[in-house]
């Protein structure tokens, strides 16, 4: 992600997403887990659910883009985190329920988000990902998309 000079509220970094106010009422959200090409983790789903949820009350945002650090913008679901769910004893069904349900929570709060939604698409948007950029009010993708 580029720096911004606008920015008024310093950027707020976790291991995987970054998160970023303008001056301009722009709220940036950055995938950052290039090296799984962004996969949509339990732990990325559940922070990115919450950012949504904090910059949908905060007055000071005026549109929300969510866009993928590296090659790719998402590459779906954590495949390694559903396959290792087959060795639980019920096969994964628990897990499964609770990550399509996380899933299903992150995309409503997309959704019905009162702000408008924009995904900056540069690589790839596979699955989940490809889900992820149409539940999004507009999709602004480059040539790599």
């Amino acid at each position: 992600m580029s720096s911004n000079q606008n920015n008024t509220s310093g950027p707020i970094q976790s291991d995987i997403l970054l998160e970023e106010l303008t001056e301009n009422g722009i709220m940036r959200l950055t995938l950052n887990d290039s090296k799984r090409r962004n996969a949509l983790s339990e732990e990325m789903m559940a922070k990115l659910t919450k950012s949504l949820g904090r910059a949908s009350k905060n007055d000071a945002v005026r549109v929300i883009v969510i866009a993928g650090m590296g090659p790719a913008f998402c590459a779906g679901h954590d495949l390694k985190q559903m396959s290792a769910a087959r060795n639980n004893t019920d096969k994964g069904l628990e897990y499964f329920k609770e990550v399509f349900s996380a899933c299903s929570e992150l995309m409503m709060s997309i959704t019905n988000n009162p702000k408008p939604v924009i995904a900056e698409v540069a690589g790839v948007a596979a699955a989940a990902g490809c889900q992820l950029v149409a539940c999004c009010d507009l999709a602004i993708v480059g040539e790599s998309a």
